[in-house]
């Protein structure tokens, strides 16, 4: 069995429960792309090869049937192919590997799904358990093993301090400290990276582009939890974005974009809510700046920087309206993002009232448009990519220059909380009882505008994936 070092030493503190029924629960944290799946393919050939005659069942859940399930369950089947079992085994059900008499049993741990009857006499595997809720594994997963004593393993990697993977973490410290038995066992990049230095120069330039202490990075890579909740931005991250350029009303003369060598220009629009346009219809007071309404805020940015695949920002200007009607807007809009700053993508909001201004500013200025509904999803992949750009020094506000919209914007940065939840997104947000979040929406918006700005080919196209 090819195994790394560190693989070993877990695939050996597994065997040795198992074979002396000590029934121990080991929890195991492998950086992202560090073998963890790779481990458990090859303890699962073991088991069955050491039990295809006498039987016996390993489970294994996963937070997902699909994709995760039945990505485990091919690459078990990859690795008995490699060990010499084709056309031995079977698949049964679509979620059973049988090798002789024994079985690997692959089950989902959603909340809805059906796994009470399934027993488990070799092993109790749970695959990304950072991401398989607590009460799930103790009422219908844990009692699986519990007539044959059977030896657990959680994989994964840390998020915060109130996962299940955690939280027997935790557990496994302590009863270390009293026994003197290793059951937790932590592998972060660095570990990895002394048998592999090709991954060490991946995450080298993860850590570059994401930085340190981006969410994904500390807990993908480097195993280190994040807050719960808490602020978005710390102080440090906000005078990362401080720059020294300018505030531009338009690009330089003689800038015009569409030629070799001019400059590049994105946007991000983030408009008043819906029942912030319902006061408005009505009447109510739509005093510019006013604290009880929420603005439409269109950000502008260069792009810039050496490498396509990490551009620069610089916002170089603000637009905002408050109080004032979505259809009043239109010309207004149209002739900024067309006329003045000939800007080659704009992410808008498209979510509830949001959608139909979307689609008339796409109607009226074509694909350059990108409408962006933003869901729970959707918001925590705009949060975890403007950190990125903040991080890595590649978003810079225009200097101070004593306006309303500068202020504004440094006092939402400021009271913007980020709150990390245990299916590994976040969202952000500014306490609605401390003001708006309309300009760090937007700046999120000019960030994901940002990503489909590489540079044109004569031939062919770029492909996102």
């Amino acid at each position: 069995m090819e195994l790394r070092p560190y693989q070993l030493q877990v695939a050996r503190a597994a065997m040795d429960s198992i074979r002396q029924g000590m029934g121990l629960t080991l929890s195991v944290e492998i950086a992202r792309q560090g073998g963890k799946n790779e481990l458990s393919a090859h303890l699962e050939v073991l088991l069955l090869t050491l039990h295809m005659g006498s039987g016996g069942s390993v489970v294994k859940c996963s937070p997902t049937f699909r994709p995760q399930a039945l990505i485990s369950i091919e690459r078990l089947k990859d690795r008995l192919d490699d060990f010499g079992f084709e056309g031995i085994y079977l698949l049964q059900k679509g979620y059973i590997v049988r090798l002789g008499n024994a079985r690997a049993v692959f089950l989902s741990a959603e909340g809805s799904s059906s796994v009470v009857g399934h027993t488990a006499d070799l092993a109790l595997e749970i695959d990304e358990a950072q991401d398989v809720s607590r009460e799930k594994y103790t009422k219908e997963f844990r009692p699986m093993g519990s007539a044959a004593n059977v030896t657990t393993i959680l994989y994964g990697t840390t998020w915060d301090n109130g996962t299940l993977l955690e939280e027997v973490k935790q557990s496994n410290l302590e009863m270390e400290a009293g026994d003197g038995i290793k059951r937790h066992f932590r592998y972060d990049w660095q570990d990895i990276g002394r048998y592999n230095p090709d991954y060490s120069r991946f995450v080298e330039a993860e850590r570059q582009r994401l930085g340190e202490e981006h969410p994904l990075f500390r807990t993908q890579y480097a195993l280190l939890p994040v807050a719960g909740g808490g602020g978005f931005l710390s102080r440090q991250q906000i005078a990362l974005m401080m720059g020294d350029h300018e505030r531009q009303s338009g690009p330089p003369s003689g800038t015009a974009q569409g030629s070799k060598g001019k400059r590049t220009y994105v946007a991000g629009i983030d408009l008043a809510g819906e029942h912030e346009q319902e006061k408005m219809e009505a009447g109510a007071d739509g005093a510019c700046g006013a604290r009880g309404h929420d603005s439409t805020v269109i950000t502008i940015a260069e792009v810039g920087g050496s490498s396509p695949a990490q551009p620069v920002l610089k916002v170089v200007e603000h637009y905002r309206w408050t109080g004032t009607p979505h259809s009043r807007l239109f010309g207004q809009m149209v002739a900024i993002l067309r006329d003045v700053w000939r800007c080659r993508r704009i992410v808008v909001d498209a979510t509830g009232i949001g959608q139909p201004v979307a689609g008339f500013l796409r109607r009226e200025l074509g694909r350059r448009v990108v409408p962006l509904v933003i869901t729970a999803r959707s918001k925590s992949d705009m949060g975890f990519e403007l950190l990125s750009f903040v991080n890595s020094g590649r978003l810079k506000l225009y200097r101070q220059d004593g306006s309303g919209e500068y202020r504004e914007t440094m006092l939402q940065l400021e009271r913007a909380r980020a709150q990390y939840r245990p299916n590994q997104t976040m969202t952000f947000y500014v306490d609605p009882k401390e003001g708006h979040d309309d300009f760090l929406v937007s700046l999120a918006l000019v960030v994901q505008a940002a990503g489909g700005t590489g540079p044109r080919e004569a031939k062919g196209r770029l492909r996102e994936d």
